[in-house]
């Protein structure tokens, strides 16, 4: 007998409540993967830009932007996760531990912590916590997402469990996530803005006014970057029978994008802390162009620090439709434009 030694992915009846799963191939970071990064996104945010401002403040060196952090620890998830997935749904609980620098070896290992099958009897619904670690064993990351995958055989049944999940990160739970920063060194003209910490209300919104068209070539391009193997994004062959009729881009795509806009008023917002929840709202494709805003609901300041402060925002991401109305709601749903809704805590210099 002939045994294959290829793997299709797991599917959705494969998965089992408590399991630990150890991802394959560590990733070390470099300032090769940092410029190709920048070459997407076009990220201004200048304690990930500059060796000079960041050592200035506190850091080691320019840290990896947090996207980049997220997505390589997320993308070795993908072969054991989502390989067979229809789309991934939502993020909850997600905290950046400690900074990571060009050099350091990222590896993740998740728990299946939830398994709820669809009433179709197609798909069902598999929740994930996953923690990335450096080379020295410090997490880096962790975070639950949730991700809807296709069911191989129609008949087979799971024990189900739909896990409680934060509605957000504690404020207390922020301070590690990066070192003490001199903000008498923090230089505000380099980084493009005087707002500080103080100078933001909640309830405040901020259009980020630029947009940014998605091409299928960059698209691709970042998702490799990842070592992000789902097909939905790679094989346009197998997709022609798909729901849409086409490749979807990569939601953590879309996050990076609406990061990247969003300096445009939140240029000393220089580190996202952690992830309170999040949807991917609807798809998106090729030739859109993706706008984004932001609603500052929550401040905080942290135990023991004076140096920053938390911003906890709602950043939303949009679709071929600008965002100088901030649209978000069209009644009881959402505006057909949104295609992101994001919570996150961002640490700025006070």
């Amino acid at each position: 007998m002939i045994m294959g030694k290829t793997d299709a992915g797991r599917f959705f009846e494969d998965f089992q409540l408590g399991e630990v799963i150890r991802h394959a191939t560590p990733r070390t970071v470099t300032t090769g993967d940092v410029a190709l990064y920048t070459a997407l996104y076009g990220s201004r945010f200048a304690v990930q830009s500059s060796d000079a401002f960041a050592e200035t403040i506190g850091y080691e060196r320019a840290p990896i932007d947090d996207a980049l952090v997220f997505h390589i620890v997320f993308g070795k998830t993908v072969p054991d996760i989502s390989i067979n997935a229809v789309a991934n749904l939502g993020y909850a609980g997600g905290r950046f531990r400690v900074p990571v620098y060009p050099g350091d070896t990222l590896s993740t290992i998740s728990e299946v912590i939830g398994l709820k099958e669809n009433s179709n009897g197609k798909t069902g619904v598999v929740y994930v916590r996953s923690t990335g670690f450096n080379q020295r064993g410090d997490e880096v990351l962790d975070y639950v997402r949730w991700v809807m995958v296709n069911k191989r055989d129609m008949n087979a049944k799971v024990e189900e469990h739909v896990p409680v999940l934060p509605r957000a990160v504690a404020p207390d739970a922020l301070g590690d996530a990066c070192p003490v920063i001199d903000g008498r060194a923090y230089d505000d003209q380099l980084a493009g803005s005087a707002f500080r910490w103080d100078d933001y209300a909640i309830g405040e919104k901020i259009d980020h006014v630029d947009g940014m068209t998605v091409e299928e070539a960059e698209h691709q391009m970042a998702t490799r970057l990842y070592q992000n193997t789902a097909k939905v994004h790679f094989d346009a062959f197998a997709q022609k029978d798909s729901r849409f009729g086409r490749r979807l881009i990569y939601g953590g795509h879309v996050i990076s994008l609406a990061r990247a806009l969003s300096y445009n008023g939140l240029q000393n917002a220089f580190h996202i802390a952690a992830i309170n929840g999040g949807r991917h709202v609807a798809p998106l494709f090729a030739g859109d162009t993706v706008y984004a805003w932001s609603e500052v609901i929550d401040r905080a300041e942290l135990p023991g620090r004076d140096d920053v402060g938390a911003l906890r925002l709602r950043m939303i991401a949009t679709k071929n439709k600008p965002c100088r109305d901030f649209p978000l709601m069209d009644g009881e749903a959402y505006d057909p434009a949104v295609i992101l809704d994001l919570d996150v805590w961002a640490l700025m210099v006070r």
